[in-house]
């Protein structure tokens, strides 16, 4: 029991530690340490009864309350459950439509296939283990997608630890008969070159299902799309 103990203890600080690390890399978590600042700052005016403490005070709070909402929106859009779109902050509706695409098994197992993303040829693996799609920093530089203003950094556990990747939004991404517009990626420099399909585009679609070595895609939407699969 001891050692569990340590252990928990080290991944609550490791956490912390990663939490420190990513805060001069991201907006918004540096927007949280000064909105922090500004509120104690502000009840310490207030409890010296300064006449614009409560000023203060009150901004900090307001500014909190602003984060927090910012950091529900990008939540929210791992689950398709809750359509959140406000395009006004670069977040912009999810879309996955099109027709059935059948994808068939590789001989390493897993299923590939070749995409435009932004108009540019990109191979993917469709990982059903994975939360987000992700693309590898060579990916993101060759189709332009950049991480998203303000946004709060991803830890993700790969082969070689754990890694922070910054979230950005693929404004078009085809294959097969099926086009994704607005999805959320994130851009993870640990992948090298393997970029991922995850549950966050598999979860937009009607159904998906493997029948005989093959990978069947159903959108909920059935849109004329035009593609080509290897």
């Amino acid at each position: 029991m001891p050692y569990m103990g340590r252990v928990d203890l080290d991944g609550i600080l490791e956490a912390i530690g990663n939490v420190i690390e990513q805060t001069p890399q991201s907006g918004l978590l540096m927007a949280t340490v000064v909105a922090v600042i500004v509120s104690w700052i502000g009840s310490g005016l207030v409890a010296k009864k300064v006449p614009f403490g409560r000023l203060v005070r009150a901004a900090g709070s307001l500014a909190l309350l602003g984060i927090f909402v910012a950091v529900i929106l990008q939540v929210s859009r791992f689950d398709p459950r809750f359509g959140m779109a406000v395009p006004q902050l670069g977040l912009p509706e999810q879309v996955v439509e099109g027709n059935e695409t059948r994808i068939p098994l590789a001989r390493d197992g897993h299923f590939w296939l070749q995409a435009q993303v932004n108009g540019e040829p990109v191979r993917f693996m469709i990982d059903t283990g994975a939360t987000l799609t992700a693309v590898s920093a060579n990916t993101a530089d060759q189709v332009g997608l950049e991480p998203r203003p303000g946004g709060i950094p991803v830890m993700l556990s790969t082969a070689n630890g754990t890694i922070s990747a910054e979230i950005g939004t693929i404004d078009e991404m085809r294959f097969g008969n099926v086009v994704a517009r607005g999805l959320d990626t994130v851009i993870a420099p640990g992948l090298g070159d393997t970029n991922v399909i995850g549950m966050n585009l598999l979860s937009r679609l009607a159904s998906w299902r493997v029948e005989e070595q093959t990978l069947i895609l159903v959108p909920n939407h059935p849109q004329p799309v035009v593609a080509e699969t290897e």
